[in-house]
């Protein structure tokens, strides 16, 4: 799938962070709010050369991309990616909370404070400070607010990956706080919840036997693909198109779960 023939004029000279910008889902949205006309903020933390392969592409397609680097697991360096890409851009109309990881399949009796406190970190609390750090030139924008949860937040996760599923449970939840909460600042707060798709997330931390046993569950019988999720992400960063929406996750995981 592209994007390149597909115009939606008012994501253009908008000004996004993207955060796990460097791979996956967070560089198909990055190179594909490129393509819109945005200008990209690609965060990283550990994955420079990916990243700044994103941030060519973008530059080499004549669009406009920043590189910013942080551990969104640590409170302070959240605040640091925001001001970093406000200093440079001048602006920010949306934030895109994508980083996240599983850290490891391991059972819950075999974890440790350690390993707890890592998950929740990276994948609820940067969540958190994120946006909250973000919030002031959201307000200015009146802008939006994209997280990136899980089909694992309604399904409790996979094996040795509970902890993980909980802690974008409460992505998913607090995207729909946040969007009361900042309904008045004419702010929009929305989420997407990917299934099985084909990143790097899935090459680390799933073997063959149980992504196999994860397709078999797929109507459509295949896993996606980080493209095939871009759509939804943009579709709510668009005021044009999805001005009315907030609150929302949209499930993109080829009819595996299908919510009443």
């Amino acid at each position: 799938m592209t994007t390149s023939n597909l115009r939606i004029p008012d994501l253009a000279d908008k000004v996004f962070l993207v955060t796990g910008g460097s791979t996956g889902i967070g560089a198909a949205v990055a190179l594909a709010l490129a393509e819109q006309g945005a200008a990209v903020a690609v965060h990283y933390n550990s994955s420079e050369t990916q990243a700044r392969d994103v941030a060519d592409a973008i530059t080499k397609n004549g669009g406009n991309a920043f590189l910013v680097k942080g551990d969104v697991s640590q409170h302070a360096a959240n605040a640091e990616i925001v001001d970093k890409t406000a200093d440079h851009f001048g602006k920010i109309d949306g934030l895109i909370n994508n980083a996240g990881a599983m850290l490891g399949r391991i059972p819950m009796e075999e974890s440790d404070e350690a390993h707890d406190r890592a998950v929740v970190d990276l994948n609820s609390h940067s969540v958190v400070w994120m946006t909250r750090a973000a919030l002031p030139w959201l307000r200015k924008s009146r802008g939006v607010v994209i997280n990136t949860t899980s089909i694992a937040a309604r399904n409790g996760g996979g094996g040795g990956a509970i902890l993980y599923a909980a802690s974008k449970g409460f992505v998913s939840t607090i995207t729909k706080g946040l969007a009361k909460e900042f309904v008045g600042d004419g702010i929009r707060v929305n989420a997407v919840s990917p299934g099985v798709i084909l990143t790097p997330f899935h090459e680390r931390f799933s073997t063959d036997e149980q992504m196999k046993g994860m397709v078999a569950t797929i109507p459509m019988g295949r896993a996606g693909t980080s493209e095939e999720c871009v759509g939804a992400y943009l579709f709510l960063a668009s005021e044009a198109l999805s001005g009315y929406v907030t609150g929302q996750i949209i499930e993109v995981n080829g009819g595996q779960l299908m919510p009443g």
